[in-house]
């Protein structure tokens, strides 16, 4: 054994759970037991890893040893190999196609080893539901440093300089927010941290608060303390993240007992409190003036902005909201300095508070890449270091067609933009936008037609009709996509769709409207020829738009190779196809439904697809 204690790191993450992480804990514990290992060994929960593809996943610390996929059955054999005979086992370990080290280690892993963790920092290495292993990584230090050696005035200005920008998706300058809300006379006011991530295929502000509960309810008393007046803090959840509400509700009792929430926090005169707040899932309430009705108990509709909540907000009082990712980033710049911060990323931001792109960014990598999860990265980054250095590249092989950023109302990005640094403007400039963080990966086999159409009734079914424009615009975009993809489509559907998308971005109330089009507009901007072979010729290139395939039997193969053997007529829902065993068979078109059943099912390449 070791001259140290192991810890063996479950991850606990919602990804890891639900592939029975809490079995694998079970499993590590009852055999240290068994081998009365307790002394050498310990397991501790973790919140999200990040490599959510290689779930679920187990950390072998100080020394660094990642252990992927596991099942309950590999256990006896990683404690009997590696805690009892100090020989790691490789084969269930992750080996990066390039690694040449006997035993690889999460340094010489790309997918950590080219991150830069500042919202992440604590990623893997604490228990979420114990503040002790916050306050053992600096917990809580930034906030000590604050009340104890700084002025309200001093944390503004720190923030400031730091250059940190809204991580929800605006891109705001942060520092500018907070002091807009300062300034503003009020006995009253609130500080809200949005935590209502909707978007498809994003999952970076659950992760966080999994993991490290804590980061965001110090960044908040930061800010709190700077703005002046706050007593009192929302975290508005929503309600599909039941693991972040416990472990938040968790937090806030612990440090409420540690006498970090509440009253004379520090001795000082500094009061503050903090509630959580259950969305109950629509979309709409990512958007601030949403969100806050919604805490008021209403329905959740936007409304103009021609008073902004810094202003007039929760309870028409003066109101700071940031998102998570924003808030977490709060304690590092107040502990390591604005310069360190605004070290990091693109841009100057002496003399333009919107003059830059500075620290990190948290993207959750999904789609058709080969290393799915959360990773953070320095502003500045291009796509491809994302997509292929850190994601691994495409699966399976395939050719990258394009990434989608910024979540529902992004834009598509092509493969000849891989080189584009990702920052916000950027992103803005080829019609796409950061958002929160989602970035979804398309290969050949994507349709783009059916991948904005896809995004498009995402938005649509979530607008909450209170404008015409998203209201009805929407939904005439959609219907005109439907028509596109099921062969009905005209040649000036397309002028009409950008006519549409336009008029529905400048006279929307919300973001949601004013940026629902962007997926229409980059897909037609970039992938033009696909609509127009959707249109003209009646043919979808990547073979997804069923109603635009044409299915045939190679009757040649059927006989030769397949011998006839009838499977797929036997599935056929419609009864379309012909034919006797040991004999060619053929597809009726008239009958054919476009189900694709056939194609699954056929074992000898006889089915073709046009």
């Amino acid at each position: 054994m070791k001259s140290y204690r192991l810890q063996l790191m479950v991850c606990a993450g919602t990804g890891c759970v639900s592939n029975h992480s809490f079995e694998i804990k079970d499993a590590l514990e009852k055999e240290i037991a068994k081998h009365k290992l307790q002394t050498e060994a310990e397991v501790v929960t973790t919140g999200c890893n990040g490599f959510c593809g290689a779930g679920p996943l187990v950390v072998v610390q100080p020394d660094g040893i990642f252990y992927q996929m596991l099942k309950v059955s590999d256990i006896p054999l990683l404690v009997e190999e590696h805690l009892l005979k100090g020989r790691p086992v490789k084969k269930l370990m992750y080996v990066p196609p390039k690694e040449e080290a006997p035993i690889p280690k999460m340094s010489n892993i790309p997918f950590f080893s080219d991150q830069t963790l500042v919202a992440l920092r604590n990623r893997g290495m604490i228990d979420p539901e114990n503040i002790n292993d916050y306050i053992a990584r600096g917990g809580y230090k930034a906030l000590a440093k604050v009340l104890m050696s700084m002025t309200p005035d001093e944390v503004l200005q720190e923030i400031k300089k730091s250059g940190l920008r809204g991580r929800g998706g605006g891109g705001f300058p942060t520092g500018i927010k907070w002091e807009t809300c300062k300034r503003i006379q009020s006995d009253t006011k609130y500080v809200i941290c949005n935590a209502d991530e909707g978007d498809p295929g994003a999952f970076m502000d659950r992760s966080i608060i999994e993991g490290d509960p804590h980061s965001v309810i110090e960044g908040m008393m930061i800010g709190a303390y700077a703005i002046q007046n706050i007593c009192e803090g929302y975290i508005y959840v929503r309600m599909e993240y039941p693991l972040a509400i416990k472990r938040f509700n968790i937090a806030i009792e612990q440090a409420k007992e540690y006498g970090l929430l509440g009253e004379k926090i520090f001795d000082t005169d500094f009061n503050f409190d903090i509630k959580v707040r259950r969305g109950a899932g629509a979309f709409v309430c990512g958007e601030s003036t949403a969100l806050m009705t919604s805490i008021e108990g209403n329905p959740g509709e936007p409304r103009a902005k021609y008073i902004h909540t810094v202003e007039k907000g929760l309870w028409d009082k003066p109101t700071c909201l940031n998102n998570v990712e924003t808030w977490t980033n709060v304690p590092p710049i107040i502990l390591k300095g604005a310069e360190w911060f605004s070290s990091i990323g693109t841009g100057d931001v002496t003399h333009d508070a919107w003059g830059g792109s500075k620290g990190t960014k948290v993207f959750s990598l999904a789609g058709k890449v080969n290393n799915t999860g959360l990773v953070e990265v320095p502003m500045g980054i291009t796509l491809r270091d994302i997509i292929f250095n850190i994601g691994g590249g495409i699966r399976d092989g395939k050719k990258f067609k394009a990434v989608q950023t910024g979540g529902p109302s992004g834009g598509f990005i092509p493969e000849n933009l891989i080189n584009l640094p990702v920052d916000y403007e950027e992103l803005t400039k080829v019609g796409s936008m950061m958002g929160s963080g989602g970035m979804v990966v398309m290969d050949e086999d994507n349709c783009m037609v059916d991948m904005a159409k896809y995004f498009l009734k995402f938005t649509q079914e979530e607008s909450c009709g209170k404008c015409i424009p998203c209201r009805e615009g929407t939904k005439r975009m959609l219907d005109i996509l439907e028509n596109i993809t099921s062969g009905k489509g005209k040649e000036e559907d397309l002028n009409l769709l950008e006519e549409l998308s336009n008029v529905i971005v400048e006279s929307s109330l919300c973001a949601l409207g004013g940026s629902a089009p962007n997926p229409v507009l980059t897909t037609l901007k970039y992938f033009r020829e696909e609509y127009e072979a959707h249109v003209k010729d009646k043919k979808c290139p990547a073979r997804v738009c069923k109603q635009l395939l044409t299915y045939t039997i190679d009757e040649k193969q059927c006989v030769e190779v397949g011998h006839g053997c009838g499977v797929c007529k036997k599935n056929c829902p419609d009864n379309a196809i012909i034919g006797e065993i040991k004999k060619a068979h053929h597809i009726d078109q008239n009958k054919c439904g476009k189900c694709g059943v056939c194609y699954d099912v056929c074992r000898f390449n006889a089915i073709r697809v046009e």
